[in-house]
């Protein structure tokens, strides 16, 4: 019933018995449908749950893996306590004498050594634990089978999932539906303390023969032919299907003797032999029987309604802890969180009265809304009647209707033809019903208390689907209200989470008998064929070891603001860095990621204090070497000065003796200079007294032989008795040149 109250396909028989008169419904017309408003409250639960993710964690607890655990972290702790040594050490003799391949990363103090073993120490066999349940979660689609879980804790108040293997396909995760579980009575929500379990399937002929191949051809047509009871014969929809047998699969836990024979050896030793617990050896110093009791399991299948027993005997590989070997696990794992004596609550259950009434409410809306009546009018046909349009044409009832609801309009007269006061002289009026507005606001109300009342018992607020939020609250408030509907529903998750946790653990126990068969071994290789060949030899070694195995959630929305707001507030102070803050982002668990961000926060502080003094004692030794410097750069000064002044003497008589030199040459070269001009002058005078006395020998003749000429041109003047002559004018002269000229060659 309430899987259909959850669907919203609920039986209406009861409304209508409700609305019905002496059974008599003929009256009514209305939809009976339900009005899905649980199926809407269970989406938001289911989808909701669905998207929280997490990670399986594997903690190895046998005292062989504890010791390693503790060897590390004792080798790490000598590494820290020694680290400087060892560091002068591997520099002076370049030994590498650190129990880790990375001295460099070393935790400073115990507080981030326990970080440390808590997020980054993983063993082999951790890892190989959490691959195997991994890949058999994925195999087995379980991601689809969480949210059947949720879906079933939160309508019916009770979710299973069963734990099988086989050597044809391993280990098995199956769903199984709580409606066709059966088991003892227990008060216990988790089901620890129940001694058998079942549940119904129906099965065909072919799938059986599958599962039973020992039965016969005849076994199997009185199968076909069985009708059986009829509560299990017939589908959801009232409808037979015989191709299905319904079957019982149930599991039946008691104890057994588990005896052992002791046989004492020549040498003095003890051996033990495993023996039934039919053993009774006769009483002998050799021998002697031991024995103690331990739960088994015993499973079987039975033909509902028929006579008959498909399977029975005791369960072969049995899961048992390794922490107690004595006990025995079920493969159904069943958890209801509101049992209590026997009954079941659910979030369902507690709507299903109030959905009745939003039921009820909702098909009195219809009553209601089919009973309304619109609104008339009231036509006064004798005021009508005494009313003269004027142009001789009547005013009857159809064209007063016609121009009221047309125009809004009417036409009366205050008085009779008469002259009497007409009673109706406001032919036409408006007629309010008003029949059901009343009754339809109450109804409104009602509705909306109803569902206040299934958002009270249930603790799905607005705030928690955001169907009306308030315009007026912020967004904080809102989402303080949609943390405080989480926490209504917070034991749903916490169900859901437990039966995931112990599927885990039995996986992990079922792994150890994959690895036994050659077949489901070489399957489970091929599915980690990622993994190293240092994991693939752990795997096989896992049935060694018990493991704890819990789940780290990852972080809501809200727990993520809040360790966002402290990675803030930590950054906008300085005490960490945007690599602590990304490494922080990085740890899904919160308290760890805090705890981390506390850390960091100490160790940044310790490096700021740290780096401030060394600031400080830089400093120091920067004034001191500075004030050293000083008083060397002072003597510097000096012996500079000194020795300037020193080259600037030696300069100065050097430059002297140069310029002495120089002048030297210089005059020297002037000397010589000197007496090669006075010679060259020398010898010009000489050639120029040599010149002129040519010069001089030279006119002399010229002006013989002209006073010769002049005498000889005189001369011939005076012989021909020609005109007188002028020696300075170069014509006369000329004339006289060939008179002249001959007597020169005469001469």
């Amino acid at each position: 019933m309430r899987r259909l109250y959850a669907r919203a396909e609920q039986p209406v028989q009861k409304y209508k018995d409700e609305l019905a008169i002496n059974g008599d419904l003929s009256y009514l017309n209305l939809d009976w449908k339900p009005v899905p408003i649980i199926p809407k409250f269970v989406d938001i639960v289911v989808n909701g749950m669905d998207d929280k993710l997490y990670d399986i964690k594997a903690f190895a607890q046998d005292p062989e893996s504890r010791r390693i655990r503790s060897k590390y972290a004792e080798d790490i702790l000598r590494d820290m306590q020694a680290k400087e040594f060892l560091q002068n050490l591997q520099g002076a003799v370049g030994l590498n004498l650190f129990n880790t391949d990375k001295p460099e990363e070393l935790p400073e103090n115990k507080e981030e050594l326990d970080l440390h073993m808590q997020l980054s120490y993983k063993q082999a066999s951790e890892i190989a634990a959490e691959e195997a349940v991994n890949n058999t979660l994925e195999f087995n689609k379980y991601s689809l089978t969480k949210k059947r879980i949720i879906e079933d804790i939160t309508t019916l108040g009770i979710g299973a999932v069963k734990t099988n293997w086989n050597k044809a396909e391993g280990v098995k995760v199956d769903y199984v539906d709580p409606t066709r579980l059966v088991y003892s009575y227990t008060e216990d929500p988790n089901f620890q303390d129940i001694w058998y379990v079942g549940e119904v399937k129906a099965l065909s002929i072919p799938e059986i023969k599958k599962q039973f191949p020992d039965l016969t051809d005849s076994e199997l047509e009185r199968l076909e032919q069985y009708q059986g009871n009829a509560s299990f014969l017939y589908n959801y929809n009232k409808n037979y299907d015989g191709n299905y047998v319904y079957l019982l699969y149930y599991e039946y836990k008691t104890y057994s003797e588990q005896v052992f024979k002791i046989k004492k050896t020549g040498t003095g030793l003890e051996k033990s032999l495993e023996k039934p617990d039919t053993f009774a050896p006769p009483e002998n110093e050799n021998f002697d029987r031991v024995s103690r009791s331990i739960e088994v399991l015993y499973s079987g299948c039975k033909v509902l309604g028929y006579d008959m027993m498909l399977d029975w005997r005791m369960a072969e590989n049995m899961t048992r802890p390794k922490s107690n070997l004595v006990k025995v696990n079920m493969n159904y794992n069943i958890c209801a969180p509101k049992l209590y004596k026997g009954r079941i609550e659910s979030l369902v259950s507690r709507m299903m009265g109030f959905a009745d009434m939003i039921q009820l409410t909702h098909l009195k809306i219809q009553q209601v809304i089919s009973k309304i009546i619109p609104d008339g009018v009231y036509l006064d046909v004798d005021g009508i009647a005494e009313v003269d349009l004027g142009n001789g044409t009547s005013y009857n009832a159809q064209e007063a209707l016609n121009m009221y609801f047309q125009t809004g309009s009417i036409l009366g007269r205050s008085m009779t033809v008469d002259g009497d006061p007409n009673p109706g002289r406001i032919p036409i009026q408006e007629l309010q019903s008003n029949s059901g507005g009343n009754k339809m606001q109450s109804l409104i109300q009602t509705y909306e208390y109803y569902l206040k009342m299934i958002r009270d018992v249930t603790g799905l607020n607005e705030a928690r689907d955001g169907s009306t939020p308030s315009s007026d609250s912020l967004v904080g408030l809102q989402k303080l209200a949609a943390a405080n509907s989480n926490v209504a529903t917070k034991h749903i998750l916490n169900s859901y989470l437990y039966l995931t946790l112990r599927t885990c653990e039995n996986i992990v126990l079922r792994t150890a008998d994959s690895i036994e068969f050659a077949l489901t071994e070489e399957a489970l290789k091929n599915s980690i064929s990622t993994w190293n060949v240092g994991q693939l030899a752990d795997l096989k070694n896992i049935h060694l070891y018990d493991y704890g195995l819990y789940l780290d959630l990852v972080p809501d929305e809200r727990e993520k603001e809040q360790l966002e707001a402290n990675i803030q507030a930590a950054l906008q102070q300085g005490s960490i860095n945007l690599e602590d803050a990304i490494d922080v982002r990085g740890i899904n668990n919160l308290k760890l990621a805090n705890q981390t961000l506390k850390l960091k926060r100490k160790l940044a502080a310790a490096a700021a204090q740290a780096a401030n003094q060394a600031n400080i004692q830089a400093q120091a030794q920067a004034n001191a070497e500075s004030a050293e410097r000083a008083a060397m750069a002072e003597v510097q000064k000096k012996q500079a000065t000194m020795d300037v002044d020193v080259k600037k003497e030696k300069a100065k008589s050097q430059f002297e003796i140069e310029r002495m030199r120089v002048e030297a040459q210089i005059k020297r070269e002037l000397m010589e200079l000197e007496f090669n001009y006075n010679m060259q002058l020398g010898e010009q005078k000489i050639q120029r007294e040599a010149n002129r006395e040519t010069q001089i020998e030279d006119r002399k003749d010229t002006r013989a032989r002209i006073i010769g000429t002049q005498q000889s041109a005189i001369a011939n003047q005076k012989q021909k008795e020609l005109n007188a002559i002028d020696f300075e004018n170069p014509s006369s002269i000329e004339e006289l040149e060939d008179p002249i000229d001959g007597l020169l060659m005469d001469q």
